[in-house]
């Protein structure tokens, strides 16, 4: 990515300093639920947490049974839990 200009960099920490109320938001339609054909994790990548926790070794068994990416997997399993509780 080429690096900013001074002029231009000056321009963006003026807009940043704006407050967000005098953003005008009008022309861009205001989203009430996520689309069911919404991919999570393509433009946005949520922080990831490294945990320690303690599973029964056939439920590790039976993740790591169905190939690479059984943690990832497990987040996806947490996931969609968290979504149906809300």
């Amino acid at each position: 990515m080429p690096r900013l200009s001074a002029e231009k960099r000056k321009e963006l920490e003026k807009l940043a300093a704006r407050p967000d109320r005098e953003i005008d938001l009008t022309d861009i339609p205001e989203i009430l639920e996520i689309p069911s054909d919404a991919v999570i994790g393509r433009f946005y990548r949520p922080r990831k947490t490294t945990v320690t926790i303690r599973l029964d070794a056939d439920v590790v068994a039976w993740m790591k049974a169905s190939g690479e990416g059984y943690q990832t997997r497990i987040n996806a399993y947490l996931r969609q839990l968290m979504q149906r509780s809300r």
